[in-house]
């Protein structure tokens, strides 16, 4: 059974191969991912998942401890949910497979730093071998 085929229906955009890069975010999907619209001041990421895992305990982990590194204030959105970056159970409860995406809004004093710590982690695979 293929990943894609794994996916849940309401997944956004799956993406077509592993090596998908960020793209930039329109303001829709910014409110179609959170539910609401970012803040004014946001700088937004959407950040595909290509570990074989997804965002799981450990992958979450690894992503609320480069959050907490910073002086920036995260959101992760997927599916109309959005959970802050420093939460381990939130970002697993966004249930990101492999093949999905999340959109990653960052304000603060560092929110450009975080946001390419982040797309610098997800692009790694969260270090994981594969």
């Amino acid at each position: 059974m293929s990943q894609a085929a794994s996916l849940p229906e309401n997944s956004p955009q799956p993406l077509a191969d592993a090596d998908a890069k960020p793209a930039e975010v329109q303001p829709a999907e910014v409110e179609a991912a959170c539910g609401v619209p970012a803040a004014e001041n946001a700088l937004v990421r959407r950040l595909p998942i290509i570990n074989k895992r997804g965002l799981h305990a450990r992958a979450s982990a690894k992503f609320v401890q480069k959050v907490e590194a910073f002086d920036a204030h995260v959101t992760v959105c997927r599916n109309g949910e959005a959970v802050g970056g420093n939460s381990i159970m939130g970002l697993m409860m966004l249930a990101a497979a492999p093949g999905t995406s999340v959109v990653v809004t960052a304000t603060g004093n560092q929110a450009e730093a975080v946001l390419d710590a982040l797309e610098a982690l997800v692009a790694d695979r969260f270090g994981e071998e594969e």
